[in-house]
């Protein structure tokens, strides 16, 4: 099972580098929403999955069976999810409010503190 989790992570890594290494604000911020679900499984995968044992000390336990997963990645997950689901309405309103200001989602459009009469850059020193 782990293996296929890991395919997973890696597939929305490469999935969130390639969105994420775009031009347009859209693209860029659902990258960001990948990669912030890749993160989340790779915690996930990392506190090991196992349906067999559940993350509870049994009376007269002092510490968790080995062969039960770990709770701690799964409490950071949840923290991570609202997080990032507040991370990415910020990004949305700060896209959308871009938008309205610049009528572009380019981010090579995106010029308003460059003047168009740009000098050329030094050519030797």
């Amino acid at each position: 099972m782990e293996v296929v989790f890991s395919a997973l992570v890696g597939l929305f890594f490469a999935a969130a580098i390639y969105l994420m290494l775009s031009k347009f604000s859209i693209r860029i911020m659902l990258g960001i929403a990948i990669l912030g679900n890749a993160v989340n499984l790779l915690l996930f995968t990392a506190g090991r999955v196992t349906p067999d044992v559940p993350p509870i000390i049994p009376r007269g336990a002092t510490t968790l069976d080995l062969a039960a997963a770990n709770p701690l990645p799964q409490a950071l997950i949840l923290t991570a999810i609202v997080i990032s689901f507040s991370f990415l309405a910020f990004l949305l309103v700060l896209t959308y409010r871009a938008y309205q200001d610049l009528k572009t989602d380019n981010t090579g459009e995106m010029l308003v503190a460059e003047p168009d009469e740009r000098p050329l850059p030094p050519l030797g020193y």
